[in-house]
């Protein structure tokens, strides 16, 4: 059941690679884990301002064979506790591969959809945050504002169709807040 949208909370919707941790290529390791720096604190300025922060994540590295869900799950607690407790309410991730049919791999806006509905997520007032063009499309598919952030592997975002282009997480965080502020 929905709420009614006056009871609804805004969400910010993240990617992982690229994003919160750097990008290991087909992370399948707890150990290749390196949450960026600073993430935790802009993540914790965030949920101190009642968004939902919903991991949004591309796994095609499991519909690949290149590991398993339970590996996926083990690097996945490991983001987690270098985020550090109750920040993230809930992770999706897509395990298709790409040139096929899905609904929920970006830039597909399915897995948004999903945790909006899961979480009581207000689209109109929440972000999605990506390092990839594919993550700021998602987030237009799914009607969030979008911030494309220069952390991961493809740094240049001239003729990004996102809303907002930051250097990384914690500047895409200070325009949230400041969006907020206003």
């Amino acid at each position: 059941m929905t709420l009614p949208a006056e009871r609804q909370v805004p969400a910010v919707f993240i990617d992982r690679d690229g994003t919160l941790m750097h990008d290991a290529d087909y992370c399948s390791d707890p150990k290749q884990v390196q949450v960026f720096q600073g993430v935790p604190e802009a993540l914790r300025r965030l949920r101190e301002r009642n968004y939902k922060l919903i991991i949004i994540t591309n796994q095609s590295g499991i519909g690949r064979g290149f590991f398993t869900v339970e590996q996926y799950r083990a690097v996945e607690a490991e983001v987690l506790r270098q985020l550090g407790d109750g920040l993230i309410e809930a992770t999706y991730f897509c395990p298709d591969v790409p040139g096929v049919p899905s609904k929920c791999r970006k830039p597909a806006p399915g897995m948004i959809l999903q945790a909006a509905r899961d979480h009581d997520a207000d689209l109109a007032r929440s972000f999605f945050i990506g390092d990839k063009e594919i993550d700021v499309e998602c987030g237009r598919n799914a009607g969030v504002r979008t911030i494309r952030v220069r952390s991961g592997f493809d740094k240049m975002t001239d003729g990004s169709c996102a809303d907002w282009v930051a250097e990384d997480l914690p500047a895409a965080a200070n325009i949230i807040v400041d969006l907020r502020n206003e």
